[in-house]
């Protein structure tokens, strides 16, 4: 896991989306391509992308209605970048949640600066200062915030955006019982689907940090409620068998 801000590039023609790509490489982002309609909303759910580079017109389905699909379950910052300049377009398109829209052709420098300030100026990527500018450790498990980097037994853990925000999440409430949807709406916002994918996105974080997922070290289960990480002072007869 690293520090680099994950943008999720959603744009079928293949140039621009290699431009684009090599662009935000450059300015230490970490990009993430998509040239589907279908494929962006998989890959927003999936990668907990921190910003989304949305081109509305796409192969299969219009990018307005990606736009609205993604804002039906996320917060997460989405700049649209289109060659449609009509007033109508831009309008809908803030209106249906856009952060920001940038006519093609485009500005590097300006796309660029768009992007910053999208990333900065939205609420959900604030975190809490104090919080960030510690490290946590529960035994073997250390959390930089700053550098964003895991170990466990000494060695780095590679997380996906996902798996680490979740981990982080529950590690600023250690010792607390965090609820489900709490828990989905840290990951995706106001999300309101079912828990399968959460559940998919743990026992993936267990297999890379847990040593015995059936005798955990970190993460218990509440069952029916959510997930608790252990407190580092937590008696070892206060631990419950793990269950996915």
């Amino acid at each position: 896991m690293d520090n680099k801000a994950v943008i999720l590039v959603v744009e079928d023609e293949t140039v621009i989306s290699n431009i684009l790509m090599a662009k935000l490489k450059t300015m230490g982002y970490r990009p993430i391509p998509a040239y589907t309609g279908k494929e962006a909303t998989s890959l927003a759910a999936s990668h907990c992308p921190d910003l989304v580079l949305l081109d509305l017109g796409l192969p299969d389905i219009d990018g307005m209605e990606v736009l609205a699909s993604i804002r039906r379950w996320s917060s997460v910052p989405i700049v649209v970048l289109s060659a449609r300049q009509r007033d109508e377009d831009i309008v809908q398109a803030l209106d249906n949640g856009a952060d920001d829209y940038i006519t093609k052709p485009f500005n590097n420098a300006i796309l660029m600066a768009r992007i910053r300030n999208a990333l900065r100026k939205h609420p959900i990527w604030k975190a809490d200062q104090n919080q960030m500018r510690q490290s946590f450790q529960n035994g073997s498990l250390i959390i930089d915030y700053d550098k964003r980097i895991v170990t466990v037994d000494g060695q780095e853990v590679h997380l996906t955006p996902a798996e680490y925000k979740m981990l982080a999440f529950l590690a600023r409430n250690a010792g607390k019982v965090v609820t489900y949807s709490a828990i989905c709406k840290e990951l995706w916002g106001p999300y309101v689907g079912d828990k399968r994918t959460l559940r998919v996105n743990m026992a993936n974080l267990r297999r890379k940090i847990e040593s015995n997922s059936a005798d955990p070290r970190f993460i218990l289960t509440e069952i029916g409620v959510g997930y608790r990480m252990i407190d580092s002072d937590e008696p070892e007869n206060d631990k419950e068998p793990n269950l996915p």
